[in-house]
């Protein structure tokens, strides 16, 4: 397959998982952003735009430094993106959402910020691992960007305090099943706030082995 084929297909799969998102209430408004390895670049959503509106055509490219190449100007969480690349670099994708539950959480004071999701369940645990907490930064921030950068080097799933979850994947539909089963544990973990909760043990999460 050829290099351009390759870039329509990954454009049209980020247009597809965009109105997913948005169809899905995960990505409310104009919030959310999704990148993708491409070449020695990337692929992002353009900032101020609905995921549910994206055009392929229109997505940003960057290059190798994180310059616009051509399309529309990306999303304003550009250095956070590439900070997590920095210290990811084996991902291929990054998708980071404004969900409800997942926001939530974030906002709680009561969370243990090396691994905020308790491990409820062995999906948790086998597509996201350990959830760190990034400290609250303005969004857009360089500060932000810095933050995420010292965290993300304890795991691929973080979350952004007051703000939401930020995943990155070995794939595009790594990253989107993570960050959405980061969205339903949220909901568990809320659902359940203040009850008696019976846990997986360590050695239950053990026997699952490491994220994937």
């Amino acid at each position: 397959m050829s290099d351009q084929m390759k870039e329509v297909q990954l454009r049209d799969k980020i247009v597809a998982l965009g109105r997913s998102l948005a169809a899905r209430g995960l990505s409310p408004g104009s919030s959310g952003n999704v990148s993708a390895r491409l070449g020695q670049g990337w692929l992002m959503t353009p900032t101020g735009l609905s995921l549910g509106a994206l055009d392929g055509a229109r997505l940003s490219r960057l290059d190798g430094q994180g310059q616009l190449v051509d399309g529309a100007a990306p999303t304003k969480e550009l250095p956070l993106h590439l900070a997590m690349y920095d210290e990811q670099p084996d991902a291929q994708a990054i998708v980071h959402l404004h969900s409800t539950y997942s926001v939530a959480v974030a906002c709680l004071e009561d969370v243990d910020p090396d691994d905020v999701l308790p491990p409820l369940t062995p999906y948790s645990v086998m597509r996201v691992g350990r959830l760190v907490l990034v400290p609250y930064a303005r969004p857009g921030s360089l500060e932000l960007a810095e933050a995420v950068r010292l965290r993300a080097r304890q795991g691929r799933a973080l979350l952004l305090a007051n703000h939401g979850p930020i995943v990155a994947g070995g794939s595009l539909d790594a990253a989107s099943s993570a960050v959405e089963e980061v969205e339903e544990a949220a909901k568990l973990v809320l659902l359940l706030h203040g009850l008696p909760t019976r846990r997986l043990s360590p050695a239950d999460v053990a026997a699952l082995g490491p994220p994937s």
